[in-house]
């Protein structure tokens, strides 16, 4: 359906009335059209799926946009989600014909009616509110229907300005504080609105259609793509600092150890950057107010060239004094995302055990130099490699394999990591759209590892995570321990449209699309149900709201015919004692009764789905928290300083991260980081039962350790 000049006359006319605030109107550029229709080429002819494009998926990119725009259902009235109807059939067309003009009628009615609702909010502090007065905030409105009025919109409204007051009001603000605080957010919000591009909302309509295929398929505009390869080859060129917006300033947070800016002395944090020149002698090019990606691709550049930067002093006032300091540009490491190491020592009686834990955020690898041949390339497997080297000089006991929150990366690191502890075999399987099944083999000769292993999951770990994990599992080399995880069981590849179309500079982005499933080398596959633990640990997430069975368009799970592979070890005997001495622990273990309360109260909380507006009511429920913390921290009696930094951590001040003190934000990262891991604690005490088993029983020993020679 083509509805052009309709929908351009109802969006404006949407924007004719009510207009509290101007704002953007923004409209697709040429390229951006034609990078959807090329998009559209790729995904109907390639991806794992072949499904086409027309009206029944124009209908789910239309329910995708709006869900991406306004999935809270707070901003868009039921008038207006009425007036796009006609939308609903007539975006396969848009794509189709390069005409991009509804989806972006649709974004510029959409940001009108967060500046109505933010005019509307501001409106609200002049007079306060009855915090006497008996009634709730319901907090997530994903399932609830369209406001049907201006009324009714006002209201959800009034209820949501007043809990932000009131938990700012609990949190000891007082009445000007508050005003102040609230009327600052709503500015900042109208800021960024005003900060928002075409190629935003481009990329988010595009998500939109390529999501509505599969829920990991994905559209990235060239900054999304820079930033995806950074994130796999864990390396940039640029100063060494982490930045972030503050106040209209790209205010420095953190800086790099070995860093230019580290190193330079002369950058503290809170230090905020008003200016950026290229080279010595070149123009600054003031900064102040900008988006803090703008910011940052001014800063990053080219090895070894010259960045000149304007320095507000983080004590200064607005007037103050300012600084000019060069620095070089060099090749940053991201070490905080690579693999680390831990020894965590576990006393069972008399006897002191040493489990090594090696944590894994993500299966990165820097493509590019490992296809230059470069020696040194950054790759996952190598690091976790010259970890294990490490912990066998310590002479652990067992390894840990923390992967929770990896949610996975390259595949190949996914092999070869597998291949460290169980040599030369088959990993995983794939099969393309054509039915046609490849096993993926790890090709490397040799252990890394051949003592006991554990692997570490939770509901966020997932695809290449899952593919080792389950390997694992399947030749019986360890125990996997903790929820669920996340059933991505999809193979992905990322196309250069820009390269497809030969244009000389980018301009089209990149799609990653799936074009294969995985497969354990058992059969059976990650997708959907993901990996199932050994020993299950509490989990406090929903499988409705995260995870692959949240998505109404996954695909369904399904099982091939087995991989050729040998069984390393046989854990069926070890892992029933294992539970068993795990239940006792955990039973008479005090933190981990505490965990499983909060995770009740939370679930609890979540499924009510409504949060008291009364004062009396709020400062209950904050005293009570306050006097449970203060129990607990009684009733341990150890371990005291983890238990301080987890209360503080907890403690709600009402104020987003943005608005905090630089220093009492870092303080809340700091101790959040600090505060007691009670799932890994466990973890490592289920593999120290399990080195005391081995020891008492050679049976045990004898079923689960790898037989072949280790590099």
């Amino acid at each position: 359906m083509k509805n052009k000049l309709l929908w351009i006359l109802l969006a404006f006319a949407s924007l004719a009335f009510n207009t509290t605030l101007a704002v953007p109107q923004l409209a697709p550029l040429p390229q951006q059209s034609q990078a959807a229709h090329l998009s559209a080429e790729v995904l109907t002819r390639y991806h794992y799926k072949h499904i086409p494009l027309d009206d029944t998926l124009s209908s789910k990119i239309f329910d995708n946009y709006l869900k991406a725009l306004d999935g809270e259902k707070v901003f868009f009235l039921q008038a207006d989600i009425d007036r796009f109807s006609n939308a609903r059939t007539s975006l396969d067309d848009a794509i189709l014909d390069e005409d991009l003009s509804i989806p972006f009628a649709i974004f510029n009615l959409y940001q009108q009616r967060i500046t109505e609702r933010i005019s509307y909010a501001r409106s609200l502090l002049k007079n306060g509110f009855d915090f006497k007065r008996k009634e709730s905030y319901q907090f997530t409105r994903r399932d609830a229907l369209w406001p049907k009025s201006e009324d009714e919109l006002n209201d959800l409204w009034r209820k949501r300005v007043k809990n932000e007051w009131l938990r700012l009001k609990l949190a000891g603000k007082d009445e000007k504080s508050i005003i102040e605080t609230l009327g600052k957010r709503y500015d900042n919000s109208l800021n960024g609105l005003s900060k928002i591009k075409s190629d935003d909302v481009f990329q988010n309509f595009m998500n939109a259609y390529a999501m509505a295929i599969d829920p990991h398929t994905n559209y990235f505009g060239a900054r999304a793509s820079d930033e995806f390869n950074i994130s796999m080859r864990l390396s940039l060129v640029g100063i060494g600092a982490v930045l972030q917006d503050k106040d209209e300033y790209t205010t420095i947070r953190e800086l790099v150890a070995g860093g230019p800016a580290a190193l330079s002395g002369k950058l503290k944090v809170g230090d905020r950057i008003v200016g950026v020149g290229q080279g010595e002698h070149g123009p600054t090019t003031d900064v102040m107010g900008w988006r803090i990606d703008d910011a940052v691709a001014l800063i990053r550049g080219t090895e070894d060239t010259v960045v000149v930067l304007d320095i507000l002093p983080a004590k200064a006032g607005p007037d103050g004094k300012h600084k000019l300091i060069s620095l070089v540009r060099k090749k940053i490491s991201l070490d905080k995302q690579a693999a680390k190491k831990s020894i965590i020592e576990v006393k069972d009686g008399g006897t002191t055990r040493h489990i090594g834990v090696i944590s894994l955020p993500g299966f990165y690898q820097d493509f590019a130099a490992r296809q230059k041949g470069d020696k040194d390339f950054k790759s996952a497997t190598r690091d976790v490699s010259r970890l294990l080297e490490e912990l066998k000089k310590d002479k652990v006991d067992s390894v840990l394999i923390d992967l929770r929150n990896n949610g996975g990366g390259s595949l190949t690191e996914a092999i070869e990591l597998t291949g460290l502890f169980v040599g030369k075999g088959p990993v995983v399987q794939q099969r393309d759209s054509e039915g046609n099944v490849n096993v993926e083999n790890d090709a490397n000769a040799g252990l890394v590892w051949n003592g006991p292993l554990g692997v570490l999951i939770n509901r966020a770990s997932a695809s290449a995570s899952e593919i080792f994990a389950a390997a694992i599992q399947d030749y019986g080399r360890g125990v996997v321990i903790g929820e669920p995880s996340f059933g991505k069981g999809t193979v992905q590849t990322v196309v250069d449209l820009d390269q497809l179309a030969k244009n000389e500079k980018p301009k089209f982005g990149e799609l990653k699309m799936t074009v294969a499933q995985f497969f354990r080398i058992n059969g059976g596959t990650t997708q959907l149900r993901g990996v199932t633990p050994d020993i299950s640990l509490p989990t406090m997430n929903d499988a409705e709201d995260f995870g692959e069975s949240s998505f109404d368009n996954a695909l369904p799970w399904t099982q091939i015919k087995s991989a050729d592979y040998t069984l390393i070890g046989d854990l069926t005997a070890i892992v029933p004692k294992l539970i068993a001495i795990h239940d006792m622990r955990v039973n008479h273990d005090k933190d981990f009764q505490y965990l499983r309360e909060d995770i009740a109260e939370f679930n609890a909380m979540r499924h009510k789905n409504l949060i008291s507006l009364n004062e009396a009511d709020r400062r209950k429920e904050r005293e009570a928290q306050e006097t449970r913390e203060k129990f607990r921290k009684k009733d341990r009696g150890t371990d005291k300083a983890s238990v301080e930094d987890a209360s503080f951590a907890l403690q709600d001040d009402g104020m987003q991260s943005n608005e905090r003190n630089l220093n009492a934000d870092l303080a809340i990262e700091k101790a959040n980081k600090n505060a007691k891991d009670v799932f890994l604690n466990e973890a490592v005490h289920i593999l120290s039962d399990e080195v005391g088993l081995l020891k008492a029983n050679p049976r045990f020993a004898a079923s689960i350790a790898p037989k072949s020679d280790m590099r």
